[in-house]
């Protein structure tokens, strides 16, 4: 076996390790900005669906009272 290594070898994961530490900074914000994102996405849907449920409710309110209404002008 021998002891030596190719210098393309040893410089190729020296180049690769200092991109990778380099890089870690703006990889973590990007992972941050997208959860973030998602975050802000679950909010904005659960928002729409309670609005939703809120809109069945006036619905059948709406429907109860005019059947009431109707019931007495009979």
């Amino acid at each position: 076996m021998a002891d030596t290594v190719n210098s393309q070898v040893t410089d190729a994961i020296t180049q690769t390790a200092a991109a990778t530490v380099g890089q870690a900074a703006s990889v973590a914000l990007g992972m941050f900005f997208q959860a973030e994102a998602q975050a802000f996405a679950l909010g904005m849907q659960n928002a729409v669906t309670a609005q939703h449920n809120v809109n069945q409710i006036g619905e059948a309110v709406t429907a109860v009272a005019t059947a009431k209404i109707l019931s007495l002008m009979k």
